[in-house]
Parts: C-alpha cells; structure tokens; sequence
C-alpha cells in the first residue's frame, strides 16, 4: 500500500508545481486593450497573446501568426496557426482579429492603445486563418502594433460596456495560463493551460501574492516564500546574506527607463546651448549612480535603449568637466558675481529622484550654479507644473522600449497642451527624419534614421540624460533553465521546471 502512494505521489509532486511571485497592486481590468496599469499588464501578459512578440533577442517573431509577410509598404497578411484554441475550447480564427481591431477603435472603448493603429486603412478576413492589413501609407511600427492582445469575438460580440463588462474580470484568451481565481486586496491564481499551442507549461500553477509593501515583498523573499523578485540596490549589497544567495540566483540587467532633467526651452536662459552643456558637464553621473545604485546602474546618453536597432555602435559619452563647464559659463556672460540661477522642479513621492536632485544642487554648486529644489506631490506636480509647463527645469524619468517612437517627446507637433515634449523642443531637421522613419517599414533603414535623430538630440541637450538603473532580479536556483535577454527572463518561461 505504501509503494502504491509513493507512486501515486511522485509525479504529482513533479508537474504540479506553484511559481510563487508578488503583485504590489491590484489588477484593474484584465484585458489586453484596457490594461495601462502594470498590475493589470502583467496578468494580462499570461492570459492573452498577440499575433507577434520579441523573441529573446530582440527580433519580432511569430505569436499567434504562425508567418507573416509585406505584399508591399502598406499590405500586410498573416498567416495564423490552426491549432490555437480560446481557453473555453473555442477555436480561433481570423474573426478574433478583425473583432479585436474594430473594438479597439470603438467610442464605447476608451484606451490609449486605439492610436498604435491610427495608420490602419482596414482589416479584413481573407480566410479562416488569413488576415489582410491595409495601412494608409507605409509605417515602420506596422507590425509591432500587432502584439496587442487578441480578444474573443464570440464572447465580446455580445457585450453592450466593453468598459464594465464582466470579461474584464473573468478573461478568456489564448495564453498559457488561465485566470482561476482573484479577490479584492487579495490574491491571483493562475492555472497552466493544457491545450497552449507551443506546449502546456511544465510549471502548473501561478500564484500570484497580494503584497502591496515593498519591505514585506523583500521580507518574503528573504523567507524563501517566492519564487522571483526584484531587490534594490541597497537590498543587494547590504541587507541580504549567503543563505539568501545559496537559495536564489541574482540576475542584473540593464533598466527599461532612464531619469532625466528636462530644460524649459522656452526660457531665455537655456535657450543658450553653451548654458545646456555647461550644467551637462557639471554633473557627475559616475558620482550619482555611485551614491543612488551602489554602481547598479549605467550613465544614459541618449533617448533610445541601448542594445535596440535605434542606439549608436558609438554614442558620445557624457564627460564630467568642471574646469570647461566654468569657462562655458563665462563665455555666456554667467560668474560668481552673476550666477547661473534656476529650480529644479520634481515630484515628492520618488525618493531616489528627489535624492538625485540633492545631489545635482550639489554638483552644480562647485561651479558656481546656484539651484534650488521645488518638490511636490505627483498629481499637484502633473496639474500645476508639468501640464502648464510652468518650470525652469524638471526632473522626471521616461521608460525604454524596444521599439521608440520618437514623434511623441521630440516631434515639434507634440509641444502642445497635452503633448508629452514638456520641454519644447523643436528641430526641422529630427521633425523631417521622424516623419520620414513612420513611413518606412524596413527597420534597418529606421535604424540608420534613429540613429541620427539620437546623436543630434545628444548633441543639443534639451534634456540631461543622467542614469539607467538596472533590473535587479533573483530567481529560486532550483527553477531551470532561465536565460537572460534584453527582454528579461520570462520569455520562456513555459519551458521552466521547478522540482
């Protein structure tokens, strides 16, 4: 009898295994098209797939398209896989697609994703598996868009609210894992799908951990209750010791965004660009990243990731010299009788921006610029200085993607009310090669365009481009095989076995 449980119990015990990772938040709307928070993204993230995705590498690759191919510039057909099924056995089809689309640009639905797909002519079914694109003119973001999340038509088809419908909580897709439960202030359970196109996951269970404090995150992983967490700088180099290193595998990576500060063009004062290079030359990144990272980190400089098609074999480095930042300074009429004065405006709630800032002051003091500090709480900050754009400089931090679009923080047509260039900036010459990148679809060539627009913006300063911290993330040693990427270390995650 006891032969017989053992027997019972081994396989058990080898494939229904429970990933246990935290979510600091709870997920809003699980829905690839109403997903803006990370919580809520992240969730999504298992349960739905797109037509494509970035492979480990960096290159777009196949999700729910088996292929894909340009007919010319502005048609695009995917061929999609015929053994795909939505979570509840329904089959999916080309419909799924053209469904998803068609709500994505409904006025019941309100997403920011609807504009991703604003030089979309139309989407039509050729087939049960074959999908047509027709774009308005040729756009070099044409296919990536196409990693939204597919939505069910036979299930959404019926829905009056797309804002308030129950599948906001109760998704279906086609993911590798599917929604078992979720609470209010409370736990998600996800469940590995048996019948996943690329193969059922080998680890069961997801378990999602509602821990909304960042110190008792960290206290949990310390206690060997998580499987994958994230840790600070501090975290790492001062509060963590062999037990938790014999337990968990430190993965560092570089960051998804970078921290800048931002001058008001607008302001006679750095309208000047000896003033802009002479504050850049001032501030010593190394320093900074030192006192904020215990070194993990690395100095930006530029708008786009390093690592992508759009970053420089060869960028020009931030230099830190004093002695040249002084003698800019004079050439522009400034001194110590008649210093460099300005404010710095941040938002309270970042504690490492606000140290940042402390530090910059600092800095910029040995030279002679006189800077003073103006912190206030994130919705006050948004509302009476960054929307108004009443600011000399501004402290703030963008994400990285894999794929920048630059129109939206360079482009002159987004210095407006409601834009996101909060500096002003305006070039002909990055406005031309922007819109000539939109309307190319070979991504070397928007590259090399990228590229350009990347070294004249480094070159002009309208921001200083301060730091990118890494990703510091640690994985339970017993889970196999994890390979890092410049996308992380989740994209196979279907393949990990954890014994």
């Amino acid at each position: 009898m006891i032969r017989i449980v053992f027997l019972f119990l081994f396989p058990f015990s080898l494939f229904a295994s429970t990933l246990h990772l935290s979510l600091g938040a709870n997920p809003s709307r699980i829905n690839p098209l109403l997903a803006t928070d990370s919580a809520s993204g992240e969730i999504t993230n298992w349960i739905f797939n797109g037509l494509v995705k970035f492979d480990k590498d960096d290159n777009i690759v196949g999700d729910l398209a088996e292929s894909f191919q340009f007919k010319d510039d502005t048609h695009l057909l995917f061929y999609l896989r015929k053994n795909v099924l939505w979570h509840d056995g329904h089959p999916f089809t080309s419909e799924d697609v053209v469904f998803t689309y068609t709500l994505s640009q409904s006025p019941k639905l309100f997403t920011p994703y609807s504009s991703e797909f604003r030089y979309v002519e139309s989407v039509r079914a050729i087939d049960r598996y074959t999908v047509e694109v027709s774009y308005k003119a040729p756009y070099y973001k044409a296919l990536s868009i196409w990693m939204l999340g597919i939505v069910p038509k036979h299930l959404w088809k019926a829905v009056d609210d797309p804002m308030t419908s129950k599948l906001n909580r109760h998704p279906v897709g086609t993911g590798p894992y599917m929604l078992e439960s979720i609470s209010n202030s409370g736990d998600v359970i996800l469940k590995a799908n048996p019948n996943y196109f690329e193969h059922t996951p080998n680890i069961e269970t997801i378990h999602y951990h509602f821990i909304p404090d960042p110190t008792t995150q960290f206290m949990t992983l310390k206690a060997h209750k998580l499987d994958v967490g994230a840790l600070t700088p501090l975290q790492i180099e001062k509060q963590i010791d062999q037990i938790f290193n014999d337990y968990y595998r430190i993965v560092r990576l570089p960051g998804h965004g970078y921290t800048y500060l931002g001058f008001n063009l607008n302001n006679e004062k750095f309208k000047d660009p000896r003033v802009r290079k002479a504050v850049d030359l001032a501030i010593d990144k190394e320093e900074m990243i030192r006192i904020l990272f215990f070194s993990y980190g690395q100095i930006c400089n530029g708008p786009f990731m390093p690592g992508t098609f759009a970053y420089p074999e060869h960028p020009r480095r931030s230099v830190y010299d004093p002695k040249k930042a002084i003698a800019l300074l004079k050439e522009a009429g400034y001194d110590m009788h008649h210093p460099l004065e300005f404010t710095i405006s941040t938002n309270a709630n970042n504690s490492t921006r606000l140290y940042a800032a402390q530090i910059i002051q600092y800095q910029l003091g040995k030279v002679g610029i006189r800077v003073k500090i103006r912190a206030m709480e994130w919705q006050a900050f948004l509302n009476t200085v960054v929307t108004p754009r009443r600011f000399e400089t501004i402290l703030l931090g963008w994400s990285l993607g894999l794929i920048p679009d630059a129109y939206a923080l360079w482009h002159s047509e987004s210095d407006k009310l409601g834009g996101f260039n909060l500096v002003g900036y305006r070039n002909e010459e990055v406005d031309h090669l922007i819109k000539k990148a939109e309307k190319i679809t070979d991504m070397a060539e928007v590259g090399r365009l990228y590229r350009k627009i990347f070294r004249i913006i480094a070159e002009e300063k309208p921001y200083i481009f301060l730091y990118i911290p890494d990703s510091i993330t640690v994985v339970n040693r017993k889970i196999a095989p994890i390979e890092p990427s410049i996308i992380g270390i989740m994209h196979n995650q279907i393949d990990w076995i954890k014994p």
